[in-house]
């Protein structure tokens, strides 16, 4: 049996899913919720997971990562992870936006799916979240980019219709568009290896593969940091 192994490492929540590459069947979910566990956790969810389903990393024909925008540290982790599970086996890799995901779990929890847009969106500190705009059919209509929010933002695409926020981002966005009738809020959508994997079987059909040498998470932005004082010379 073909699988496909699923790995969402870019949100605080670290999460693994094993999907049949055939048929596109969830096989098994496992998340940890505890505080920068990815790095010493997401190798034992993964050998958990196959030796719970009776699989052998053997079985695997593919793994597919979270591909960002998110954690930094996260998102190195994951694909650091996919990369030498995929270099190991000889296996391809699979990336999957972040948002994209997203995007597809909450179609799924969308009565009438095709008539709205859905707009994930992921904290960036302050009032700046990542965000993108998608159909129900996972079609993108706004490409994932950072945003500054007020209450203009997205307003084109407000004004043509129903929008669907949600994410980590999306409760800093509330009180910006109180009183919008296209307006509308999702809680509990969070990033989630189910998701990821479900969209990888279709890139599996379509072979949209990564060169595993040179892959790089989607970051979206550049990576911010700091000289700790001790290091700093006169």
């Amino acid at each position: 049996m073909s699988l496909i192994l699923s790995l969402e490492t870019s949100s605080p929540v670290c999460s693994v899913a094993l999907h049949r590459a055939d048929d596109g069947r969830l096989l098994a979910h496992s998340e940890l919720r505890l505080e920068k566990s990815h790095s010493t956790h997401l190798s034992i969810l993964v050998q958990q997971m196959l030796d719970n389903t009776g699989h052998r990393m053997a079985d695997l024909a593919a793994v597919a990562v979270s591909d960002g925008p998110g954690s930094y540290t996260g998102l190195r982790i994951g694909g650091a992870a996919a990369k030498g599970l995929c270099f190991a086996l000889d296996i391809p890799l699979i990336a999957v936006s972040t948002l994209q995901a997203l995007a597809w779990q909450a179609a799924r929890h969308t009565a009438a799916p095709e008539k709205c847009l859905y707009c994930p969106m992921l904290d960036a500190r302050r009032m700046e979240v990542y965000a993108a705009i998608y159909t129900d059919t996972g079609e993108e209509v706004l490409a994932p980019t950072p945003l500054i929010l007020d209450p203009n933002t997205l307003s084109e695409q407000l004004a043509q219709g129903p929008v669907l926020y949600f994410g980590s981002g999306a409760a800093k966005f509330t009180p910006l568009v109180l009183g919008q009738s296209n307006a509308g809020f999702l809680t509990g959508i969070e990033p989630s290896a189910v998701a990821v994997g479900a969209l990888a079987v279709e890139a599996f059909r379509r072979q949209q593969f990564q060169d595993v040498a040179y892959y790089e998470p989607f970051y979206l932005k550049e990576v911010y940091t700091t000289t700790p004082k001790s290091d700093m010379r006169p």
